[in-house]
């Protein structure tokens, strides 16, 4: 099979060579902005068919897989913050709280025509920091790429005593999702 990652995420490029399937990587050029009262599952889904799609438009005789992770709470999506006083404000907001992440994974067959997709959820628990702990954080990491400002694999792993989900949906790629969608596009 020939599989195109359609993500320019370092992440998702790490987590897929786990599976040891050979892949290339093109990554999607689509804007990722909600829709107006757009909620966080609708809307990782519909950005994760998105990128799919704009990818396979550029391929052909490929399994394309992508996918879109989000971070909400209160119903709201964080995204990737504009710049560090965004960041400050997202982690404040997480601090002492639970929160989902949610990651879409579109996996699209040109081959059979096939669309499959799925959805994860994990629940992620964030101990209170204060706000210099957040300052640090945000100063020992590169937090501007990164939906809700944190990753789970660095330094803010300190601050989250338990999840309920998936830990690798939380880092953006889920891997049991992906194997079941591929080994169903695959037979």
């Amino acid at each position: 099979m020939n599989l195109v990652l359609a993500s320019q995420s370092p992440r998702r490029k790490e987590l897929l060579e786990l599976l040891g399937i050979p892949f290339t990587v093109i990554p999607s050029s689509i804007e990722e902005i909600p829709l107006a009262g757009e909620d966080p599952e609708t809307y990782v889904i519909r950005v994760a068919r998105d990128k799919g799609m704009d990818v396979a438009s550029r391929v052909s005789q490929s399994v394309v897989l992508s996918a879109d992770t989000e971070v909400a709470i209160d119903g709201q999506i964080l995204g990737k913050p504009a710049d560090a006083p965004d960041a400050f404000r997202m982690l404040r907001k997480l601090s002492g709280r639970c929160h989902a992440v949610y990651t879409a994974v579109c996996v699209i067959d040109q081959r059979t025509n096939e669309t499959r997709e799925g959805l994860d959820r994990t629940d992620v628990w964030f101990d209170p920091m204060t706000d210099h702990a957040i300052r640090d954080y945000i100063r020992r990491e590169n937090v501007l790429d990164k939906a809700g400002a944190y990753a789970i694999q660095g330094y803010a792993g300190v601050y989250i005593p338990k999840i309920v989900g998936n830990y690798f949906n939380v880092m953006g790629l889920p891997l049991p999702l992906v194997h079941k969608l591929l080994c169903r596009t695959s037979s």
